[in-house]
């Protein structure tokens, strides 16, 4: 029993799950959605246009047939002729088009959260088994489909039978009219025509839309373990970052450790904190900071200090806000400019020797690091 649990599929899906289903474009997606919005936008873009270009139509008709009997038909005219026309229906018709492909557009970002699919572009061979094509040609989702397609059906046919019957109750076919209400005629039928359409459709495009929704959801449903997996996966990066993030503070300590030898002081706590600091006139603005540590790297930083006779100083609260506000490789805080001044000053007089001899170790330094960058 644990073993069936554990192979059905009764989790949502994680977020991991969802993006990776994006991006190979299993997500829900119903073309009649797509269909709903774009014939609506061209509806919405007749309705601010028509007027326009039915005036526009109508004077260029008018401005032809009057200078028709005038113009001069060869092959310097025809072209000018067919441009202007070019033109005339570019201008009446683009409205129309920018607005499909714009709705067209964010229907496709609506249903997929407007992220790429680079996945679904990819060739995928399952598709090619004829075996797996025979059982989607018989699946619950072709049945589905299927019917959708037969509701598309009824709803374009009832809309043609409501529109046919309307037409046969208008004036038109029953008593003499002005020329000028055919146009008016044209107008409302196609308008209650393709109304009635876009309402049937979207109805059907809410059914289709909700179905995708719970197909996908189903689909992208997790057992148990793939979720203890997917878990398990996530925390085995975590701690990958965490090796890293390890070897990078070593190599962090054994590059400050390096760098003791050649600092003009240590400034300690005495036992919690040890901060190393470095100042060359000419060459650094305010001291440097070596290297800093606490607890047992402080103890660490003192006794390399102690062996190559670098001096150390103890002042608490220095080297506790030197610890605390400091980064290692910077100068050290404006607000402790004096203190630090003061510090220096002394170890200056007191230990005049070891100053000699951290120009020449400095210099060796130097040389090795050069040599090193060479090789």
């Amino acid at each position: 029993m644990a073993e069936q649990d554990q192979d059905q599929k009764t989790e949502l899906p994680t977020g991991k799950r969802l993006e990776e289903a994006t991006e190979k474009g299993q997500f829900a997606k119903s073309p009649e959605l797509t269909v709903v919005m774009t014939l609506g936008a061209a509806l919405g873009a007749m309705a601010f246009t028509l007027s326009d270009s039915a005036q526009a139509l109508a004077e260029y008709a008018v401005t032809m047939f009057t200078n028709f009997p005038r113009e001069t038909v060869d092959r310097d005219t025809v072209p000018l002729l067919m441009v202007e026309a070019i033109k005339l229906v570019g201008s009446t018709a683009m409205p129309v088009i920018l607005s499909c492909a714009g709705a067209a557009m964010l229907a496709g970002g609506l249903q997929s959260g407007f992220q790429l699919s680079p996945k679904a572009i990819t060739l995928k061979l399952e598709s090619l088994n004829p075996v797996a094509g025979f059982k989607r040609l018989f699946s619950k989702a072709t049945l589905v489909r299927s019917g959708l397609d037969i509701l598309k059906l009824i709803a374009i046919s009832y809309a043609l039978y409501r529109g046919a019957v309307s037409l046969l109750q208008d004036p038109l076919f029953t008593a003499p009219v002005e020329a000028a209400y055919l146009g008016t005629f044209l107008s409302e039928a196609s308008s209650a025509f393709f109304g009635r359409l876009l309402l049937f459709l979207g109805l059907i495009a809410a059914v289709s839309y909700s179905w995708e929704k719970f197909k996908t959801s189903k689909e992208l449903m997790m057992t148990r373990q793939e979720v203890k997996d997917e878990h398990k996966n996530a925390e085995g990066d975590q701690k990958v970052k965490s090796a890293m993030r390890r070897m990078a503070r070593r190599l962090m300590q054994k590059q400050m450790l390096a760098a003791v030898p050649t600092a003009d002081l240590i400034v300690t706590n005495p036992t919690h904190f040890a901060v190393a600091l470095k100042y060359e006139r000419g060459i650094d603005k305010a001291p440097v900071i070596l290297a800093k540590g606490e607890n047992r790297f402080a103890q660490r930083i003192k006794a390399l200090a102690a062996e190559h006779g670098v001096p150390t100083v103890e002042n608490k609260p220095v080297a506790r806000l030197l610890f605390a506000m400091g980064k290692v490789g910077d100068s050290i805080p404006a607000e402790l400019y004096q203190a630090v001044a003061e510090i220096l000053a002394v170890v200056y007089r007191t230990h005049r020797y070891y100053f000699h001899q951290l120009k020449t170790r400095r210099l060796a330094g130097a040389g090795s690091d050069r040599a090193n960058v060479a090789a």
